[in-house]
């Protein structure tokens, strides 16, 4: 529920108590002496799906630009009118927790702090998740999401988009393109110190690391995480929840890849820092598109008709600049994703061929043979990773030996692979059944 204060400009009370009164809603109006431009003030309790229709209404009565209009939490309201209008607006399930076009720009707004609270906490954040990633710690990881202040400039962003206030836009745009090109700077002096300061054992690849692996060959789920990202962050504006959590959820999706970015770059790394960035560019990308597609369904416009053509020509054209941006980012998605499926197809025919092998030996010789574990490395490269090496472990009953078992994996490996692969069977003793 809301508590509306509107102040009435002098000429315009009758107007707007009889707009008050044709939507039905309960009001009390008290008359302003202070300043001579104001006629009165009128209190008005609503549903808080009803603040947008009915400030509508006052605004076509002639409220005019002169007045100003304070919206306040109500925590009960006593009134028999009231709960018919309650009624009235609850009919609409699908609008009952929206809240209205001005609170949502007010909100969007305090969601983006001011720049110099922002590039701190942005510092901090990506210097914690640089160190998580690093350690290979997930829940440092994850503490440095709650703390990251990146959900404000994407819906900022967006909100500016649909109700065409064009400095919330370039303010949301400016912060998202600053805070991330500056949690990459903080990411990559962190990491450099890290490196040559030997603070950390020496790193071969980083693809030995699970966090950093995670974010250097990105597949299509990426995509799905993000949009959803977009889309919880901006159901959650709309219905005037806490956006706490959305926060962290919007931050999985830029932050770590941000540090991924800053990481590969300090390690001279091509493969980390390209995988990442396309990463991070789809996840941002996306997390736009998604809030301004479901502000736009959801109905939230401009505060004046004549703005709302503006305002669907710059939503339609941002919108389609996203989308054909990550469509032709999302080709190196979907090759990660082809190259997993080619690679667990192969791996699983690996297994399959090496698992008659072994049997058919097992069935050759009098004591017995089992395979254990088919393990499987592959080439150091970001996209179309192949089969580099192939490991056998081969259980045998103890006191036994086995021959002529490599060579014939070896065939059967390069045959499925269709390279030549190196193959090492390793024998360990097994306890007879």
């Amino acid at each position: 529920m809301r508590l509306v204060q509107i102040t009435i400009p002098a000429g315009k009370r009758e107007a707007v108590l009889g707009a008050l009164e044709d939507e039905g809603v309960d009001y009390v109006v008290s008359d302003e002496t202070g300043r001579r431009e104001y006629a009165a003030i009128v209190y008005v309790p609503l549903p808080t799906n009803a603040v947008e229709p009915i400030l509508d209404a006052v605004d076509d009565a002639g409220l005019g630009e002169d007045a100003y209009t304070v919206i306040l939490d109500a925590n009960t309201v006593v009134s028999r009118r009231f709960e018919e209008l309650q009624e009235r607006y609850a009919a609409d399930e699908e609008a009952e927790d929206r809240i209205a076009r001005e609170e949502l720009t007010a909100a969007a707004q305090d969601l983006a702090p001011s720049t110099s609270t922002f590039a701190v906490m942005t510092v901090i954040s990506a210097l914690i998740a640089t160190a998580g990633l690093l350690l290979d710690s997930p829940a440092v990881v994850v503490g440095s999401m709650v703390i990251a202040p990146l959900i404000g400039p994407a819906m900022a962003a967006s909100v500016g988009t649909v109700v065409n206030d064009r400095e919330l836009f370039r303010r949301g745009v400016r912060l998202q393109v600053g805070g991330l090109v500056l949690a990459v700077v903080a990411a990559t002096a962190f990491a450099a110190l890290v490196r040559y300061g030997n603070l950390v054992p020496p790193l071969e690849e980083l693809f030995t690391i699970p966090e950093i692996e995670e974010r250097v060959a990105p597949d299509a789920l990426s995509l799905v995480v993000a949009l959803g990202a977009g889309a919880a962050g901006v159901i959650s504006l709309t219905s005037g929840v806490s956006t706490a959590l959305v926060g962290v959820m919007i931050a999985v999706a830029l932050l770590p890849p941000a540090a991924t970015v800053g990481i590969g770059i300090a390690w001279a790394d091509p493969l980390t820092t390209l995988g990442s960035t396309v990463l991070l560019l789809v996840n941002v990308l996306s997390i736009n598109l998604a809030a301004i597609v479901i502000l736009w369904y959801s109905g939230y416009r401009p505060e004046h008709w004549f703005r709302e053509s503006a305002a669907k020509h710059a939503t339609m054209k941002r919108i389609t600049v996203l989308a054909v941006a990550i469509v032709v980012l999302s080709a190196f998605l979907g090759g990660v994703t082809y190259d997993s499926y080619q690679r667990a197809t192969t791996e699983e025919e690996l297994r399959g061929e090496i698992g008659a092998l072994v049997e058919a030996t097992d069935a050759s010789v009098s004591f017995e043979v089992r395979l254990l574990e088919v393990e499987v490395d592959y080439t150091n490269t970001a996209l179309f990773r192949r089969p580099d090496r192939v490991t056998v472990t081969v259980g045998v009953t103890p006191g036994e030996q086995l021959t002529g078992l490599a060579d014939d994996a070896q065939a059967v490996a390069s045959a499925v692979t269709g390279r030549d692969v190196t193959v090492v069977v390793r024998y360990t003793a097994m306890e007879a059944a």
